[in-house]
């Protein structure tokens, strides 16, 4: 599909005829929010934890949600109909345009909401057994990364910095605690014991996160909700990264050296395997993960 139809404001249109006001806020200051939803054989995966994440980082930023959850769940079914294999939607909201620049809060504006699917591509299974390189590296973020914020900067230059030192992410740290990577969560294995950081506004409430811990407890595998010291982190028995399109990555590289023997761990296999059924269920409509 080479000009695909995306949402704006109220009208699907092709891609490269989408346009935005130069005044948006957006554009200007970063004001808005984001999610990224997946969809497996047209099914929506997670909506409701996602629209709940989208809502109370809209409240974080002082906006109403433009639109209800039935509303939401017309325009996101449009968007994905009739296209072919596993999708990730981009959904964002942005306060919308003013008539001038203007740091303050202005009022009665209409926001701008805009939605386009992409096609997902997981790795392939002997890709997803290699694993993935990391660096530990400085949190350099704001203070409220539990809002799913279009101003991403750092986060972007934190996974630039990854990518140049021939690594896929940075595990970021702050006042030695490992926190989080610059797009995905934290997972660690320590003698047997899964632990991922507690939610709180240094680290964005992952929904493939809350999935691990789930998919965890119904096969009574032992978790906990810890912080994690940077020794515990580079001495763990597994490190795993999780996000909704990437799902579980398993850790083989860390500052440039091979991890536990550059292979996944046990565990990983077995998250993995749970995550990957729960996933062939919601294709077939049997249930939603």
């Amino acid at each position: 599909m080479n000009n695909p139809l995306v949402y704006l404001n109220g009208e699907f249109l092709p891609l490269d005829q989408a346009r935005i006001s130069v005044l948006d806020r957006g554009f200007l200051f970063g004001d808005g929010v984001y999610e990224v939803i997946p969809a497996y054989g047209g099914h929506l995966f997670r909506l409701k934890q996602h629209l709940d994440r989208l809502a109370d980082s809209l409240a974080a930023i002082r906006m109403a949600p433009p639109l209800d959850h039935e509303q939401w769940l017309d325009l996101l079914k449009r968007l994905i109909a009739d296209r072919p294999g596993d999708q990730g939607i981009y959904l964002q909201i942005t306060r919308g345009a003013d008539s001038k620049r203007d740091h303050e809060i202005p009022q009665g504006l209409t926001p701008t909401v805009f939605a386009m699917a992409t096609p997902i591509k997981p790795p392939m299974p002997e890709q997803a057994e290699r694993g993935i390189g990391c660096i530990t590296l400085d949190d350099i973020r704001w203070a409220h990364c539990n809002v799913k914020a279009i101003t991403l900067l750092a986060n972007v230059l934190l996974k630039q910095q990854a990518i140049d030192e021939d690594a896929y992410e940075a595990i970021l740290i702050r006042d030695g605690q490992a926190i989080e990577g610059a797009a995905s969560n934290l997972f660690i294995v320590r003698n047997g014991l899964i632990i991922t950081p507690p939610k709180g506004p240094q680290l964005l409430p992952g929904i493939t996160r809350d999935l691990v811990l789930e998919l965890a407890e119904s096969a009574g595998l032992p978790y906990a909700e810890a912080s994690i010291d940077l020794d515990e982190l580079l001495f763990a028995d597994e490190i795993w990264m999780t996000s909704s399109t990437k799902e579980v990555m398993a850790v083989t590289r860390l500052n440039g050296q091979p991890f536990q023997g550059g292979r996944p761990g046990p565990l990983w296999y077995q998250i993995t395997r749970l995550y990957q059924a729960c996933k062939e269920r919601l294709r077939l409509g049997e249930e939603h993960c």
